[in-house]
C-alpha cells in the first residue's frame, strides 16, 4: 500500500501541477485543440486517467485527496521518496540493459526502458495479488489457531482466578 500510495501520489502531483479538471469528466468538445506543451501533457494525463478502471480511479482520487491534505513537509518527503524510487528504477533498467549485452541507440533504449518498466509493473502487480491471495487463504487458519490458543488460556485463567471458598465449620 505504501509504495502504491507514493506512485499514485506522484501522479496526482503531476496532474495537480498541470491543472486537473477531472471532476468534469472526459472532454465534451471532441474538437478541443489546446496549444502548447502544458495542454498536451494535460490531455495525456487526462486520457490516462480515463483509461483506468473504476477501482483504480477511486484509488487515484483518494490518494489525490490525501495529497491535498498533506502539509508541505509531508509533500516534500513524498516527492523525495518518489525521486529515489525513480532513480532506483533507472539504475535497475541500466543494469538490465548492461546484463543483456545489447548496444542500443537512444530511441531503442527508451523503448527498452518503457517495456522493462511496463513488465516490471505487471510482475509486481501479479506478485501483490498472489501474496494477497495466499494471505486470504491463511487468515482463517490463523484466526482458528489464535481462537483455540486464547480459549484454552482463558479457561485456565478463569479456573485459577476463581473466588476462594470459605472454610467449613
Amino acid at each position: 500500500m505504501g509504495r502504491q500510495f507514493i506512485v499514485v501520489g506522484a501522479i496526482a502531483l503531476s496532474i495537480i501541477i498541470t491543472g486537473s479538471g477531472f471532476a468534469q469528466g472526459p472532454p465534451q468538445n471532441p474538437r478541443f485543440r489546446g496549444g502548447g506543451r502544458r495542454n498536451h501533457e494535460f490531455r495525456g494525463g487526462r486520457e490516462r486517467f480515463f483509461q483506468l478502471s473504476p477501482e483504480e480511479r477511486q484509488a487515484f482520487q483518494r490518494n489525490a485527496e490525501r495529497w491535498l491534505r498533506m502539509n508541505p513537509e509531508q509533500q516534500k518527503l513524498l516527492r523525495e521518496r518518489e525521486q529515489q524510487r525513480r532513480q532506483q528504477m533507472k539504475m535497475e533498467v541500466d543494469a538490465a540493459l548492461r546484463q543483456s549485452g545489447l548496444r542500443l541507440d537512444q530511441n531503442a533504449r527508451d523503448r527498452f526502458e518503457a517495456r522493462y518498466l511496463q513488465e516490471r509493473r505487471r510482475i509486481e502487480r501479479d506478485l501483490r495479488q498472489e501474496v494477497e491471495s495466499k494471505r486470504q487463504q491463511q487468515l482463517p487458519q490463523l484466526n482458528e489457531r489464535l481462537k483455540s490458543e486464547f480459549q484454552s488460556r482463558q479457561g485456565s485463567l478463569s479456573a485459577s482466578v476463581s473466588p476462594p471458598t470459605s472454610p467449613k465449620k
